[in-house]
């Protein structure tokens, strides 16, 4: 058997058995683009609320640097992890990049960066790496930004700040900028469970990216997520609007469980005007 940085369909299946939707071609959970629209309104404490309560507790990592700060960054997990330099590992990971046909790509970099899709977000565990630990500069970065529309969470560094900040629809989170390019690294994986900071990351999660950090949202709990952030959106409209008629104190209002008779009313409300 030969040595592939990427794990076949089947263990791909195997490994996130709770998916609830389609798959891509190599078996990574494919979370349906109208739910990834919609994950760009759902806060970091929304979703947050929603994964704690069925056990998530270790999804949020923050205090990053962007390239493109205050802009929301949402898709699916391209995973992929690097490990330092050692000569006759790194020899078989090129050969294995041969045996796949990655011989013509370019750097192991690059491996990760051809087979990303729209909606997707790269993210790659560096090790928290910046110096030598530049995974794309502004030529990357632009592919990134062609193919994915969307970004990439970077636990280690970026070079070309200057180039990557023109870039449209993306953001990059990362640990750092650094001139240095990416030396003395061996990618380890592509698609595989990844650790970000105190985040476990499989293949196909969905990263939410806000000011506040990234929270990563396992397949089976994104419509959830999306539900429940949706229905605080709509408590929150017609909560605001009573408490500026007057019809309620923002006491009444700001609880966790309304009174009965101000529940009844937000159920006529929203039925009155189809939210």
């Amino acid at each position: 058997m030969s040595w592939n940085v990427q794990p076949p369909r089947d263990a791909m299946i195997a490994l996130t058995p709770n998916n609830p939707f389609e798959r891509f071609a190599d078996g990574r959970p494919k979370v349906p683009d109208d739910l990834i629209e919609r994950m760009k309104l759902v806060t970091t404490e929304e979703a947050w609320g929603t994964l704690r309560r069925h056990g998530y507790n270790r999804q949020f990592a923050g205090n990053w640097k962007e390239t493109h700060p205050g802009k929301i960054t949402v898709g699916r997990a391209v995973t992929a992890a690097f490990v330092p330099h050692r000569p006759d590992f790194h020899e078989v990971t090129q050969q294995s990049g041969l045996n796949a046909g990655r011989g013509k790509i370019g750097g192991q970099n690059s491996w990760i960066i051809e087979q990303l899709e729209r909606n997707d977000v790269m993210v790659a565990d560096l090790y928290g790496k910046v110096k030598d630990g530049t995974l794309v500069g502004d030529n990357l970065g632009t592919a990134v930004a062609k193919r994915t529309q969307a970004g990439a969470v970077i636990d280690g560094g970026v070079r070309d700040l200057a180039g990557l900040v023109q870039l449209d629809n993306v953001n990059f989170y990362v640990r750092g900028f650094d001139p240095t390019a990416i030396a003395d690294m061996t990618l380890l994986g592509i698609n595989i469970p990844v650790r970000i900071d105190g985040i476990t990351v499989m293949p196909g999660d969905v990263v939410l990216g806000t000011p506040t950090g990234i929270i990563v949202i396992p397949p089976h709990l994104v419509q959830e997520v999306v539900e429940e952030s949706e229905n605080i959106r709509v408590r929150d409209e017609f909560g605001k609007m009573r408490i500026g008629e007057g019809k309620y104190t923002s006491g009444e209002i700001d609880v966790q469980t309304w009174r009965e008779d101000i529940e009844a009313d937000y159920q006529a409300w929203k039925k009155a005007n189809n939210k």
